[in-house]
């Protein structure tokens, strides 16, 4: 397998050297060229499979045996095994058409945590035998940030920077990332929202000059790494459903702000995962929701929600998506890009936009019905859910057909996210490790909005760096 980008002006890429790229350096985003097929009689085979044996069957179409078997096991030993739950990522019966499946119980109590556990490893390892500097850039609504930094910190040969919107994610993710005080880590607070963030980051990839000097890796969703071992949770929570559902038809519904979760989920059901409707849930911030109902993609008013990590305007992996909408042309993708650059928004036509509406739903949820489907599902059934787990609920109950199954994705920790669950006067025990975060000392650098400043600190931390040996 080799990897292109969704403009077609990269030469194809093998996996590492696609996992280095990060961002293609034609400004697309790199995918593989073929999506392997999964046969019916495979996904029979691998019900019986565990998380960690799961994730190394579906790498291995697409590795392309640069890594060897035993080292890539290895690596998917170590990046799991500090999860709290032995299955990674539990699935959980609600009631007889909803179920839950637990993305939380990584060492960040946030879904991220999945694919950034296993990133700092495949990172180390490609450092340790290339002998290469990885300095690792990104911005974060909140999760990635966390969850990139607990994947890389204090591994040799790897620096890693995080830009985060200041005061504009939750209490628990700004100290999940300003509380780690190794050499390696740099965390930038930009007075800003996410998307000047990610502007940033996207200007710093595409300057190949810079690029190359300071070899920038991506963490974030633009890597299609990412991408990838998100699809194994897909897998794994419809092949471990109970007998009874068998049969059904199962709709995945998603909070997703970035469109990165959500795509594993198309990339899933074009290898033959056989699933119903992806429901995407946003909130107030709903770009994918008005993509959705009306074909129109344009970024709108920036609006702070009690689903931080979702708060962003301008979805990244939408290129991607947008790759395969308009029949793999890279040559119309690069249009639609540079008419979204240049007006500001890009439209697509009526039989575009009926088989988006076959392949997706979409639900942008507001502040008070994201707090009464807590309320709600606390008061029934005694689960919390954290908010963004709450728009996913609402978005299952809003498009699941009778009959039909959903599994809802749990993308954090309810403890994360306290400024909200206080509103409606629950209380909630905070495990340990979140706890004892506000009596640790803060490490950050509040910076402004303004792309010289920043890359002024990122020059004076990655020169820093020792060269490998």
């Amino acid at each position: 397998m080799q990897y292109i980008s969704t403009r077609g002006k990269v030469e194809p890429k093998g996996f590492i050297d696609t996992v280095l790229m990060g961002l293609a350096d034609d400004g697309g985003l790199m995918i593989p060229d073929v999506i392997p097929s999964v046969s019916a009689q495979t996904l029979e085979e691998w019900r019986s499979l565990s998380f960690q044996e799961l994730f190394l069957k579906i790498f291995s179409y697409y590795t392309n045996g640069e890594i060897p078997d035993g080292d890539l096991k290895d690596m998917v030993k170590r990046s799991y095994a500090s999860f709290r739950h032995p299955e990674v990522t539990p699935l959980k019966e609600i009631n007889d058409s909803l179920y839950v499946l637990e993305l939380f119980h990584g060492p960040t109590f946030a879904f991220k945590d999945v694919a950034l556990q296993f990133m700092g490893e495949l990172y180390s390892y490609i450092s340790r035998v290339r002998g290469e500097i990885i300095h690792i850039l990104g911005a974060t609504s909140g999760d990635t940030g966390a969850a990139a930094i607990a994947g890389v910190r204090g591994k040799e040969g790897i620096k890693i920077c995080i830009l985060h919107p200041h005061n504009k994610v939750s209490k628990v993710q700004e100290l999940q990332m300003t509380t780690v005080d190794d050499a390696n880590v740099l965390n930038l607070s930009v007075k800003g929202n996410f998307d000047d963030c990610q502007q940033v980051i996207k200007e710093l990839f595409a300057d190949l000059d810079f690029k190359s000097q300071y070899h920038l890796r991506a963490i974030n969703s633009i890597n299609f790494v990412r991408i990838l071992a998100q699809t194994v949770y897909y897998f794994y929570a419809y092949l471990h459903l109970p007998q009874s559902a068998q049969g059904k038809t199962v709709n995945i519904s998603v909070p997703s702000g970035n469109f990165g979760n959500i795509f594993s989920g198309y990339l899933a059901k074009k290898m033959g995962l056989p699933i119903g409707k992806l429901i995407i849930a946003t909130n107030e911030n709903n770009i994918l929701e008005r993509f959705v109902k009306t074909g129109e993609y344009k970024p709108g008013d920036f609006k702070s929600t009690h689903s931080p990590s979702m708060d962003i305007q301008v979805a990244s992996n939408f290129e991607r998506y947008l790759y395969y909408l308009l029949g793999e042309d890279s040559v119309k993708v690069s249009d639609y890009m540079a008419k979204l650059q240049r007006a500001g928004v890009i439209t697509v036509d009526s039989a575009l936009l009926e088989q988006v509406q076959t392949e997706f739903a979409a639900l942008g949820v507001k502040n008070d019905e994201c707090l009464n489907v807590i309320g709600k599902y606390k008061q029934e059934s005694g689960y919390l859910l954290d908010p963004h787990t709450a728009c996913g609920i609402a978005a299952y109950e809003a498009y699941n057909g009778p009959g039909e199954i959903a599994i809802t994705f749990a993308t954090a920790h309810p403890a994360k996210f306290d400024e909200a669950i206080s509103l409606l006067k629950i209380s909630q025990e905070f495990p340990a490790q979140i706890a004892g975060l506000s009596a640790l000392p803060q490490h950050m650098t509040v910076v402004e909005h303004d792309k010289a400043e920043i890359t002024r600190q990122l020059e004076a931390f990655y020169t820093l760096s020792a060269e490998i040996g």
